[in-house]
């Protein structure tokens, strides 16, 4: 689990080196902040099974597609521990049974609270969603509106977008994609 006392000596450390006042009135507590964010909102999918968020089925006779789309983001990036954001759509073909609604977002929400990169956290979302639902398809599209490494530091280029894009099952097929894209 998350080591508090040492994210705090580690974030006292960074104000040390940066050459900043630990005692300064603003800094005093901001070693505890981050901790706190860090444990409780940041990271807190490090430790979250996403199985426990997939129990919630229902029985459906159609086996349309499912989808929901514009479910926002915010992921920090591991090799900066900058965040990125944006949205990510979902649409599935069931087998049988659907998720209660909020249970996609709940699954994103897993996956984004980690140090993560984007390709990598779009699969977990689409294999999450094939793994414990099993559904005859599935589709994800991550569209990070910015990733502040990107925009704060290095090439600094606010504004660009990156999608990813993960098919699954019957969602390999041109026409169910050409679906997908038409409901966005």
């Amino acid at each position: 689990m998350v080591n508090k006392e040492k994210i705090i000596e580690g974030i006292k450390l960074i104000i040390e080196g940066i050459g900043e006042d630990l005692e300064r009135e603003g800094l005093k507590e901001t070693p505890e902040r981050i901790a706190r964010m860090y444990e409780e909102e940041l990271f807190s999918g490090l430790y979250e099974d996403v199985s426990i968020h997939m129990q919630k089925r229902f029985h459906v006779e159609d086996n349309q597609i499912v989808m929901e789309k514009d479910i926002p983001f915010y992921s920090m990036c591991e090799h900066h521990f900058l965040p990125f954001f944006g949205n990510v759509h979902i649409a599935y073909v069931p087998n049988g049974e659907v998720l209660g609604l909020s249970k996609l977002a709940r699954c994103v929400e897993v996956f984004a609270r980690r140090p993560q990169i984007q390709e990598r956290m779009t699969a977990q979302i689409a294999d999450a969603i094939m793994e414990h639902l099993n559904p005859k398809g599935v589709m994800v599209m991550v569209e990070a509106k910015e990733h502040m490494c990107m925009s704060m530091r290095g090439v600094k280029k606010p504004g660009t977008k990156t999608v990813t894009l993960v098919t699954r099952g019957c969602f390999e097929d041109t026409k169910m994609q050409e679906t997908f894209y038409r409901l966005l």
